[in-house]
């Protein structure tokens, strides 16, 4: 379906987007939305959502590390974004043309009013996904079809109950269930992630071979990023992960977003996301986020950037939006200048299990 506002009124960096609005307004009764340039030229086109920081598993990756534990759904606490005020800040990033929306935690399904976020969401944006651990998923896939939900990421390291356990300290049938839900009720793509550090290292043919076989998954291999938890020893090379996909692919393609390199197999494809020290990866970022205590932030990686915005009124959230998008830099390459220069031709050999889906 065609973006409804495909001819967007773009204004330049002299221009007064207050006077701009009430002209235009003047003029032809309706204004098409400017859309947010920063200073790099990115346009902000997605917004991430948290809607909160409690989750029911403690991931041994997670730079929250769980605030669980969580045995049920709740409704939210008190420094969790109302379903109100979430329905605001979607309000305005549809005046400023944002065309997609993904809410994450924590882990989104603890809160028992997903549901009515997601229908209230879609009636302002319709692309509205959800990234979720896929343990509550089961019982709540079909509401959440229904209530207008797209699609779904599911977090997941490996298919081995007790290394799945050891990484993510849940239980893996849930998961499975969850993602065999999403599938039926059609929630797809039903994207798996699954972070490449030493621990999921050698679970990765096996993981392609799942996603080949089932109709309507995709894999993202998410490099582990130790900007946010250290342990830097786990760390893999993720160019020699990208070497051994490549080698093995059929047809490897880049995606707009970051430059993804994306990696079909037979019945499966895969997309590396890879972040870490990876400049044209930060400069064709087009994505904002929003803590759950309302916060906006322009980077996943930086805590200095919040500006907060619970309590303004809707020309208040306007300019909070402005703010953030006009203070915000990629992260390597302007935010963090010094940093290891990634050189994939250096990368060597890297040895992984042989999978039905890539030969050995």
């Amino acid at each position: 379906m065609p973006h409804a506002y495909d001819n967007t009124l773009r204004l330049g960096p002299s221009a007064n987007p207050e006077r701009v609005r009430r002209n235009y307004l003047a003029g032809s009764g309706y204004l098409r939305p400017a859309v947010l340039v920063d200073a790099f030229g990115r346009e902000v086109t997605d917004i991430r959502i948290s809607v909160t920081k409690r989750c029911n598993f403690g991931c041994i990756y997670c730079h929250d590390e769980g605030l669980g534990p969580i045995l049920r759904p709740r409704m939210p606490h008190e420094d969790e974004m109302s379903v109100d005020e979430i329905e605001r800040l979607v309000r305005v990033a549809r005046e400023f043309d944002i065309r997609s929306v993904k809410y994450t935690g924590g882990e989104p399904l603890v809160r028992l009013d997903m549901e009515d976020i997601i229908d209230r969401t879609v009636r302002q944006i319709p692309d509205v996904s959800m990234t979720t651990n896929g343990s509550m998923l089961a019982k709540r896939a079909e509401a959440l079809r229904g209530a207008g939900l797209k699609r779904v990421n599911v977090s997941i390291d490996s298919l081995d109950p007790k290394a799945f356990r050891d990484i993510r300290k849940g239980e893996l049938h849930a998961v499975l269930r969850g993602i065999d839900e999403a599938l039926r009720v059609g929630l797809k793509p039903v994207k798996l992630n699954m972070v490449v550090f030493k621990h999921t290292l050698p679970h990765i043919p096996e993981m392609i071979d799942y996603v080949g076989d089932g109709d309507g998954l995709k894999l993202q291999l998410i490099q582990f990023m130790p900007e946010l938890v250290d342990h830097r020893e786990w760390m893999v090379d993720i160019d020699a992960v990208k070497a051994w996909l490549g080698a093995r692919a059929d047809k490897v393609l880049v995606r707009e977003m970051h430059h993804r390199s994306i990696y079909l197999f037979n019945g499966a494809e895969v997309e590396v996301v890879d972040p870490v020290y990876n400049e044209d990866f930060c400069f064709n970022c087009h994505r904002i986020r929003v803590t759950h205590k309302g916060e906006l932030k322009g980077c996943l990686n930086r805590s200095d950037d919040l500006i907060p915005t619970r309590g303004l009124d809707l020309d208040g959230l306007r300019d909070s939006f402005r703010r953030v998008v006009a203070n915000r830099v990629p992260y390597y390459g302007a935010y963090v200048k010094e940093f290891p220069t990634r050189n994939p031709a250096a990368s060597g050999p890297i040895e992984l299990p042989a999978g039905s889906s890539v030969s050995a």
